[in-house]
């Protein structure tokens, strides 16, 4: 039941982080790389993503 509680925590927080940058002022190229970027690599995208990702 836990591991299911993480993994819904993380399909949230994947969702807002494509949202987020989708909503970007980031070029078509770089929205498309983040956004593959987070779902190819689940956790650590998302922490180079919140660190280094489109403001």
């Amino acid at each position: 039941m836990f591991t299911g509680i993480l993994g819904l925590i993380h399909l949230i927080i994947a969702i807002w982080a494509i949202l987020s940058i989708l909503k970007s002022s980031a070029s078509t190229a770089e929205k498309i790389v983040w956004a593959l970027v987070v779902l190819l690599f689940p956790v650590i995208g998302l922490i180079i993503w919140f660190l280094a990702g489109p403001k």
